[in-house]
């Protein structure tokens, strides 16, 4: 464990669970704590998880029993638990911008959560209070009538940061291409401006972040030029920075990832940015320098925003989340990453 080391190195835990479920099965809760708790590089592991709050690893409910055994799970891997992942899309949830009752769920499943959030947190074993949230709806639906569902989806997002902060829990909103009113850097800064709660934050994944450098699923928030080649470093760099200038601010959640330029999904998941193997030889970002937009401020100095980063590998074949050496690679890009953009005490 590197305890004295910022930020801290966690691993996710919903790659095990999304986009599985039709062609290959869900991988354990405890299976991936395993491949967390066994990943080695030099003596310097994950020092956590972060957790989805999903039913087929983790019981919602935030009852004494139901926390007391999650702690006791992750306690004995020497793990901590960071940021958390509200089920809002599970079916005790609801669409943002769905009917009031589909509203009135996704508030309930935030409240849950952080209720749950809270708990960990009195027990010690979770290190930060961001649960993180998405519109749970669809482009095309949002897209039917933007104005209003972008105004709908604010006023849910308010409810459920006002039922959060009275646990003293933040929230922060997933930045992905397959979510309604959050598919662009336009959209998703108009959501955080309507939203205008202290406690309402962006979480930054660098894969699907990345597309919206180019405009997937709402084409007129395109930032590279049109006839952009990856060859061209230089464009790359210029739209990474508009990017992270506009977002940076907002940030409060941050994954480290690889991306090859496409989009995919599987399962029931909407297609969104493809997160590769940190050694892809088709991925288009420099992760350690392309991690520095978003860990260091405007003078180029750590911004210390984040108490811990995560990585995550959505979608990736059960074939290759079984092999304890995928971690280990991912280990070992977390590191660099914090060699480069962290600090100590």
């Amino acid at each position: 464990m590197s305890k004295n080391n910022f930020p801290k190195l966690h691993n996710a835990t919903w790659p095990g669970i999304v986009g599985k479920g039709d062609h290959e099965p869900i991988i354990s809760l405890d299976e991936l704590l395993e491949k967390t708790a066994h990943a080695n590089v030099d003596g310097v592991k994950f020092d956590g998880i972060d957790l989805g709050l999903f039913s087929a690893h983790v019981k919602l409910d935030p009852t004494d029993e139901n926390v007391n055994w999650l702690v006791d799970k992750v306690g004995r891997y020497d793990l901590e638990i960071g940021t958390l992942v509200a089920p809002i899309w599970s079916p005790d949830g609801g669409s943002a911008m769905g009917t009031q009752a589909d509203r009135d769920r996704f508030v309930a499943v935030v409240q849950k959560a952080s209720e749950f959030g809270y708990k960990l947190r009195k027990q010690g074993i979770r290190t930060n209070n961001v649960i993180r949230i998405d519109s749970a709806t669809s482009v095309g639906e949002w897209a039917k009538n933007p104005l209003e569902n972008t105004k709908i989806i604010a006023e849910t997002f308010r409810r459920a940061c006002d039922v959060a902060a009275t646990y003293g829990e933040r929230l922060a909103a997933e930045g992905e291409i397959c979510w309604g009113g959050m598919q662009s850097w336009r959209t998703m800064l108009e959501m955080l401006e309507m939203v205008d709660r202290d406690n309402m934050g962006f979480q930054a994944d660098m894969s699907h972040t990345f597309l919206y450098l180019l405009g997937y699923n709402e084409p007129k928030d395109r930032i590279l030029k049109t006839d952009f080649q990856w060859e061209d470093r230089a464009e790359l760099e210029r739209g990474l920075q508009f990017l992270t200038d506009k977002l940076r601010p907002w940030t409060i959640d941050f994954h480290v990832a690889q991306n090859d330029g496409t989009v995919f999904g599987s399962g029931s998941h909407d297609k969104t940015g493809r997160h590769c193997l940190p050694t892809d030889p088709n991925g288009k970002l420099d992760i350690v320098k392309d991690a520095g937009y978003w860990l260091r401020d405007e003078n180029g100095n750590p911004n210390k925003v984040f108490d811990h980063i995560c990585w995550d590998g959505c979608m990736f074949p059960n074939e290759v989340m079984h092999k304890q050496e995928t971690w280990n690679s991912i280990l070992e890009t977390m590191i660099k990453v914090r060699n480069a953009h962290g600090w100590s005490v």
